[in-house]
């Protein structure tokens, strides 16, 4: 009997039918002692009670039920008990009516009642239920679902597909019970139709799973974690000191000198953990994950195949029979069919509000999602310990992350100012600048644009200086090793996380299938049987041998899908869709920058139409920065469009597990988002200006646009200008503006839809929402996907590319200051609770990041070689340069043409437009001279250059290849104090278990040593001979 119930084992007999008749009420709305609230009475202690049929004289009265409709006993004690708010008794929904008994999980559902009156209380107590008892549940209705609504008011008959679904949770809930969970119902809430089953794992079945789990839980035995000695102690107690106040006030985070040995829970040891506090020994994390194997583990049989009505009856009944063995559906498929709307554990309680009861949320909240402490480290252990390890390991890497930039922004900003620093020293951008060489550059496009002078281009030359300088190749080789040290880095903090939170032996095990898998594997099984029984329909018939038949008819069932699996062949339309579908979008990202390219190619020619001198002589800035904008926005849609497609053809894969699902998810949106993200800085870094052709015979797009060139200092500062402003906007727009504001929206319009839904009574707006279904109104978790991939890649901005923008990686730091915070809020105040999933790494992103960091070293090779003019100053300097300075280094990089040799239509229309005539004009290229006998053709400057430019790239990728390798080598993956912990802790346990045994033989020997004791007076006074040893009176025999 619970708290909050009132059981009637008090009343005399000749009371209690009386009682009966007055408390046969729950919560449907029938007076006392009507013939709607008896049978609803006895439905629920027909379905509830632990004690068989023939046994049951006790009916339960629910407190709410009596004083909605007014039934007062005049008992002190009754009294007493309905002056207690009992919401508060429960913390308002954190525990069960009882207010002992937490919460840890909910499972949430749709259901009608009728909105013309108010509904009773519907709080019903599920107790343990025997598996003598299972079958008179399996047929009755869940209480609060049948029965009269009001006074002469029936409900409105449920729909089939409404009745398939409860049957399907009457069924599921009754096996959650014979699992061991408790479970409680909830239909009276604020939220109109919702439902709420809360559910309770007592001590016993968390020591069950705990054991099944394998989970690792600290002993008695505590030992002293090895401290640093000498020079290296002083360092790190200076280095305490100095950081303590940029140190979160969490106790979890304070340096520890001791550590609880942690040994895998098993009940048959249970003397070996410190069990002095039962409700605290398995945390809120643990409890919600035990529970949440226990749901998916716990399967129903799908409703329809057994209510079969009309035909469905007259079908075969082995069929039906082996549908019913193999139609098993769990917590995740029940919620993919909407049996249930939604299944999470609860947040430990309010982060904010006057008289809040301290929690993990709360602390969480001040010390970790504050925009105010974005300065101070994060308290990695209590996410842990809120969250679970997942969670946990994705904030401990991104916390590991924006602490490597913080080098490589300082570095970066040093490069950049260098740049800035010898500006006025370069003398091939002061050669552009020199109005004195008035070297006259052909037109950028025909007709419309006319002869141009270099000098115009002053300001991009001096500007692509700050980011093409000798630094920036000493900055690539540093990144490249930068990636290399983060990457070893993290490997060590992530084995010291392992081991501070005891997953140095967790090994992951084989998850369930997925509903969807084991529901096409189950379609696949029954195709296969029918062709089998119309093959036998048309075979003669063999003698028939019932026996025979039994036997098949009964292993049938058994043998459905135990072999049966899916194949390639079965999974070949949906590896050709994915294939399909991949190259079409693959090319939708190409043609959409070929839009953007005509775009720009047309801008282009009609600015420079323009009357305005200004707007002429800024045609490059607005044609690169509308167009690098239209990039930012294409990309930004197409970012949550190909998530989706992704997402999409993902399941037509049907992968088996959660796992393989997650990795070929993640696989595809990085493929997709990967190309969408960085074709375009592809094109300008690698492509644009180099099929050009030359004046006189230029390369044309659909034989109308002529291909756009690179400015005469190249392509590095337009490279650097569309890199930034698309990694700024991704991270302003997507990363943060809808981090932010999609979250707030969708809980808005929920909040709308959720206040039109509810009743109109004041009672119900007066009365304090309970945690469950403020949880409710939170945003699902939709996984760690979204929030690792928007990281990876800004990784690609900060590695790939770094040559061109140094200071990408500061960008990135401060993005990251503003991300932890951004996503740590999210969690604690958007978000549901997610279940706690137990991991030791971060899984197929680490795998992603090696490649993009290889990748990287490889495009930044290139870059150097082929974007930049790094490669054609060296071969200038030390080949072509008569005094041994760059001087003279623009004209040799410019070929000449003669504006003779212009095709027709192609020459300018105003060939005056400088006030001079033009006979010869300058390109950037290497090619022979027009008075040359081989005029226009490339030079041999070309094929040095180009040369030079390619051992650059062998030379530059190997070194820093070899150079990585060696970081990777030189760095321990686990790091000496751990290893050395790890041992002392097998030593330790093994001296534990060693004792322990030393224990029991002691304990043996001495109760051998009494028996032999007493034995001994009988034997000096009997005259019989001494029993042999293998004879039970021998005293160690019976041992």
């Amino acid at each position: 009997m619970l708290e909050g119930d009132i059981g009637l084992e008090g009343l005399p007999p000749k009371e209690a039918p009386a009682a009966e008749a007055a408390g046969a009420v729950d919560g449907e709305g029938a007076p006392p002692g009507g013939p709607g609230a008896q049978a609803a009475a006895m439905r629920v202690n027909e379905k509830y009670s632990t004690l068989p049929a023939a046994d049951r004289s006790v009916h339960i009265i629910n407190i709410c039920a009596i004083e909605d409709i007014g039934y007062l006993p005049s008992e002190g004690t009754l009294l007493n008990s309905l002056s207690v708010d009992p919401d508060a008794e429960c913390k308002y929904g954190l525990y069960f009516r009882d207010g002992k008994r937490k919460v840890d999980h909910v499972l949430v559902y749709h259901h009608k009642r009728a909105s013309g009156s108010r509904t009773l209380a519907r709080r019903v107590q599920h107790s343990d239920a025997s598996l003598a008892s299972r079958s008179a549940r399996q047929d009755q209705p869940l209480p609060g679902k049948a029965g009269p609504v009001g006074a002469g008011e029936p409900e409105p008959p449920l729909d089939y597909h409404e009745d398939d679904k409860r049957f399907r949770r009457d069924e599921y809930e009754g096996n959650l019970m014979e699992a061991g969970l408790e479970l409680e119902r909830d239909e009276d809430t604020k939220i109109h139709g919702v439902g709420f089953v809360k559910i309770h794992a007592p001590w016993n079945v968390l020591c069950r799973e705990a054991e099944f789990l394998k989970l690792k839980m600290p002993t008695k035995k505590l030992y002293h974690i090895n401290e640093t000695r000498g020079l290296l102690k002083k360092i790190n107690s200076v280095l305490q000191k100095i950081t303590d106040p940029i140190q979160p006030k969490v106790a979890e985070h304070r340096p520890q000198t001791t550590k609880r040995l942690s040994y895998p829970f098993s009940r048959e040891k249970q003397h070996l953990f410190d069990l002095s506090d039962k409700d605290s020994f398995f945390d809120s994390k643990t409890r919600s994950t035990i529970v949440y194997e226990i749901l998916k583990r716990t399967t129903c049989t799908k409703a329809k195949y057994s209510m079969g009505q009309g035909e469905g009856r007259k079908k075969d009944s082995a069929l039906l029979s082996k549908r019913r063995k193999c139609g098993k559906y769990g917590i995740t498929s029940l919620l993919a069919n909407g049996v249930y709307s939604a299944a999470y554990p609860l947040h430990d309680g309010d982060y904010e509000g006057e008289n809040v009861e301290f929690n993990d949320r709360k602390l969480l909240y001040e010390e970790w999602a504050s925009y105010g402490v974005f300065y101070k480290y994060q308290p990695i252990d209590l996410v842990r310990k809120y969250f679970g390890e997942k969670i946990g390991l994705y904030f401990a890497w991104l916390g590991v992350y924006t602490q490597m930039l913080i080098p490589a922004s300082v570095v970066g900003i040093i490069v950049f100012l260098y740049g800035w620093a010898t500006v006025d020293e370069n003398i091939p951008s002061m050669e552009m600048c020199d109005q004195r060489h008035n070297i006259t550059m052909c037109p950028l496009c025909d007709k419309t644009c006319s002869y141009w002078k270099m000098s115009s281009a002053c300001a991009t030359a001096r500007a692509s200086h700050l980011f093409d300088n000798p630094a920036t190749v000493f900055f690539s080789i540093f990144m490249a090793l930068w990636a290399a040290t983060f990457m070893e880095h993290w490997k060590r903090k992530q084995m010291r996380l392992n081991y501070r939170w005891d997953l140095t032996g967790f090994e992951e095990e084989e998850d369930h299938p997925r509903a969807e898998y084991e529901a096409r594997v189950l379609e696949k099984s029954l195709r296969k049987e029918s062709k089998s029984k119309e093959k036998r329909r048309h075979r003669p018939e063999e003698p028939a041998n019932k026996w025979r038949q039994r036997v098949k008819t009964a292993m049938a069932g058994v043998k459905l899908t135990d072999k049966v699996k899916l194949t390639w062949k079965d999974r070949f339309p949906a590896y050709f869709t994915n294939l399909v579908s991949i190259i079409f979008m693959v090319a939708v990202t190409f043609a959409i920058v070929l839009g953007v390219i005509i775009y720009r190619i047309s801008t282009a020619a009609a600015l420079a139409m323009n009357s305005s001198p200004s707007v002429r002589s800024n045609i490059r800035v607005t044609v690169t920065a509308t167009a690098v904008i239209i990039n930012l926005v294409v990309i930004i849609l197409l970012d949550e469009v190909y998530g989706c497609i992704a997402r999409w053809l993902t399941k037509i894969e049907v992968p088996k597990t959660e796992k393989s699902f997650e990795e070929r998810l993640i696989f595809k949106a990085f493929l997709l988002k990967f190309v969408n993200s960085y074709t375009p800085i592809f094109y300008v870094a690698f492509f644009k200006g180099r099929f050009v052709g030359r004046p006189g015979d230029y390369v044309y797009i659909f034989r109308s646009f002529r291909m756009e060139e690179c400015a005469p200092g190249g392509c590095l500062m337009e490279l650097c200008i569309q890199l930034s402003i698309i990694m700024l906007g991704k991270q302003l727009i997507q990363n943060n503006l809808f981090e932010i504001g999609i979250p707030k929206m969708k809980k808005f319009i929920r909040y709308l839809r959720l206040k039109r839904q509810s009743p109109s009574d004041h009672d119900e707006y007066v009365k304090k929402k309970q945690r469950y279904e403020v949880d409710y109104t939170l945003e699902p978790f939709a996984g760690l996907t979204p929030e690792y991939m928007e990281m990876i890649i800004q990784f690609g901005f900060v590695t790939l590319f770094v040559a061109s923008f140094p200071l990408a990686p500061l960008f990135a730091l401060l993005n990251n200051i503003i991300e932890i915070r951004l996503d740590a809020k999210k969690f604690i105040t958007e978000l549901r609770r997610p279940v706690a999933v137990r991991a030791k790494d971060i899984g197929i992103w680490y795998n992603i990041l090696r490649g993009v960091g290889k990748l990287a070293v490889i495009i930044n090779a290139f870059v150097i070689s082929f974007t930049s003019d790094f490669i054609p100053r060296l071969v200038y300097l030390y080949m072509y340069s008569e005094n041994g300075t760059m001087h003279g280094f623009v004209n040799h990089t410019l070929s000449s043409f003669n504006v003779s040799d212009f095709q027709n239509g192609t020459a300018p229309n105003d060939p005056l437009d400088l006030g001079y005539e033009v006979q010869i004009c300058r390109y950037k290229d290497y090619r022979e001279p027009p008075w040359s006998e081989h005029k226009y053709d490339i030079s041999k400057d070309f094929w040095a250059v180009l040369a030079a430019r390619l051992a650059f790239v062998i030379v530059f990728q190997n070194l820093v290849m070899f150079m990585s390798d060696f970081v990777d080598w030189v760095i321990p993956d686990i790091p000496k104090d751990i290893s050395q912990q790890m041992h002392k802790e097998k030593l330790l346990m093994v001296e534990l278990f060693m004792r322990e045994e030393q224990g029991k033989q002691q304990l043996l020997d001495t109760w051998m040593e009494k028996d032999r004791k007493k034995a001994e007076p009988f034997s000096n006074h009997s005259p019989t001979p001494p029993a042999p040893p293998d004879s039970p009176d021998f005293p160690g025999g019976a041992l």
